[in-house]
């Protein structure tokens, strides 16, 4: 009866990991071909695209839309120093400073801790504004052609504050009143007891902040007339319009040169591949602390 009992567990095991295993197989064919599309269309003819559409490997291999993305390397190696700078600081001091809101907020010995989650789960709901936001922003705060401009405005998200706040709500207590029967004060215990127990935490809102970093474009559009001053996607953003509005005065005077390729299709698809890139690196490592997020809390102890 046992080893039948055992037999029967065993082939129920099997059959689910084959589940499993398929379904995960799809998900991630379903989530990889299109970035293979992506990456085969950034290699393709603008005229195979405009005719053919995109496929999953280049038929009419050509490199037209990377030549003409990195026409100037020096301009798009400083935007991309400018984003990485900027993703990068931004990404450290926010993600403290998430962090330590989150754990004032939900300690309870915070008397006015309510009223401050009142104050910034307002913020989500109601803003001032465009207007007296660019207002504030560049005529009392000077952040025109500032690269604070670009650091600042993402660097603290209510979402994100209250991902952390719930996390760290899981930390048991103990541990800060035994640090505190110990002598440690506020900020030792937030340094070297909390962080280090929120490291899931911190990985999944750190990247969430690199990822709004990363794409911003907004505010290099709003505060930014200096050219050494744009975001990577600001500047490619830039690039796509021009060729967009070259089409179009080729599509109306008949004496402008129409032999020359203007790629459009392929060259979104290649700057695509340009901008997503470094974030992809990124991801497996901090894969790790997302399984750890997910399972935190699955096992009572």
């Amino acid at each position: 009866m046992n080893n039948k009992t055992k037999i029967k567990k065993s082939s129920d095991k099997v059959a689910f990991n084959i589940i499993s295993y398929a379904a995960l197989i799809f998900v991630a064919l379903v989530c990889f071909l299109p970035f293979l599309m992506v990456v085969s269309g950034s290699f393709t003819s603008e005229q195979y695209i405009e005719k053919h559409g995109f496929g999953l490997l280049p038929k009419d291999f050509s490199t037209v839309a990377y030549s003409m993305a990195l026409k100037d390397p020096i301009a798009i190696l400083r935007a991309y120093g400018v984003t990485i700078s900027v993703t990068v600081i931004g990404t450290v001091i926010g993600l403290f400073i998430t962090a330590m809101t989150a754990y004032v907020l939900q300690r309870k010995d915070f008397e006015w801790r309510n009223k401050f989650a009142f104050y910034f789960f307002f913020t989500t709901l109601f803003s001032g504004g465009l207007v007296p936001w660019y207002i504030l922003m560049v005529k009392y705060l000077h952040m025109k052609n500032n690269y604070l401009a670009l650091v600042i405005p993402p660097m603290l998200s209510v979402f994100n504050m209250l991902v952390m706040k719930s996390f760290m709500s899981s930390i048991p207590g103990a541990i800060s009143e035994s640090a505190k029967i110990d002598g440690a004060g506020d900020f030792t215990i937030f340094v070297k007891l909390i962080l280090p127990l929120a490291k899931p935490a911190l990985a999944t809102v750190g990247l969430f902040t690199a990822l709004g970093y990363w794409n911003d474009w907004y505010n290099s559009m709003l505060f930014m007339q200096n050219e050494k001053l744009y975001s990577l996607q600001y500047f490619l953003y830039k690039i796509v319009n021009n060729i967009e509005a070259y089409k179009q005065i080729v599509s109306q005077h008949a004496s402008v040169d129409v032999n020359i390729e203007l790629p459009s299709e392929s060259f979104k698809m290649a700057l695509t591949v340009i901008v997503t890139g470094p974030i992809i690196l990124l991801y497996p490592f901090v894969q790790r602390y997302f399984v750890q997020g997910i399972t935190i809390g699955a096992v009572k102890g």
